[in-house]
């Protein structure tokens, strides 16, 4: 193996270089790095705790990075039947193979399972699917969902309490009893973390089999009228305004406090 190429300390951190290029996000492309699949100006690179800047020559399994393009926010409406993974070892169809032919790489924030459907996030930033994703964000996630039996509103008290599941546990979740359609019940459930298959498990535990599970929002974006396998690009003002973010897509610096001013009162006291 070579050895690490000198860089400056300037610059930006390789990993989230090659994230902001749309490769990985900046997790995986550090295990790319460990797992020897990154070279910088030709040298085989180990470890994620280098800097490089433009004039950097950065290449992942022997491809040249290219420069990134803007960041970018889609709205997709997953139908149920598809995974939410670039490749699947069995062979099932992916949310990455049904996209517009026109469509960018991109990545989800987050997932959906493969019976879920609803509004999935892409996007072609690491950086911002990252920041999507933290657990900090606290964006509340809403979902419609059916399930076979005839609940009432107290059925759902461990869940609005917050519960542990064989080990694990799940933070309170928001829900609320909709109406009853023959056999099945339809609820709205609202929740600030997705662990895996969080709302199946939380509805078994008491006693309720959720036989659909329709995504409708993700913090301040909708599904809206977005057909199952539709597309909606979500406009680059729109996505610096909610994320907090200044022109360049950078997190914006705070805004400065300004001081109380005193009023002066209209009979000349203070």
């Amino acid at each position: 193996m070579s050895d690490k190429p000198q860089t400056p300390a300037a610059g930006e951190r390789i990993a989230k270089v090659i994230a902001r290029a749309g490769i990985a996000s900046r997790r995986e492309a550090e295990r790319m790095i460990e797992a020897g699949r990154v070279t910088v100006n030709g040298a085989r690179i180990s470890s994620p705790a280098l800097n490089v800047t433009a004039a950097d020559r950065v290449a992942v399994d022997g491809t040249p990075l290219e420069a990134p393009e803007p960041p970018r926010l889609w709205l997709y409406h997953k139908p149920a039947g598809l995974v939410t993974t670039a490749r699947d070892e069995k062979g099932r169809p992916t949310v990455f193979d049904s996209l517009p032919a026109d469509m960018p790489r991109v990545m989800s924030v987050g997932r959906l399972d493969l019976s879920s459907e609803g509004l999935l996030l892409l996007t072609n930033d690491g950086a911002i699917k990252r920041r999507l994703e933290l657990p900090a964000t606290g964006w509340l996630r809403k979902y419609r969902v059916r399930m076979k039996g005839t609940p009432n509103d107290a059925t759902f008290g461990p869940l609005r309490r917050g519960l542990e599941i064989d080990g694990e546990r799940f933070q309170p979740m928001e829900v609320t009893l909709d109406r009853q359609q023959g056999a099945n019940a339809w609820v709205t459930v609202s929740l600030r973390e997705g662990k895996n298959r969080e709302i199946r498990r939380a509805m078994e535990t008491v006693g309720m089999a959720v036989n659909r599970l329709i995504r409708v929002s993700y913090g301040p974006f909708r599904l809206g009228d977005l057909k199952p396998g539709e597309v909606e690009e979500i406009k680059g003002r729109v996505v610096r305004d909610q994320l907090g973010l200044d022109k360049d897509f950078r997190p914006a610096a705070e805004a400065k406090k300004r001081p109380l001013r005193r009023r002066r009162r209209t009979d000349g006291t203070r």
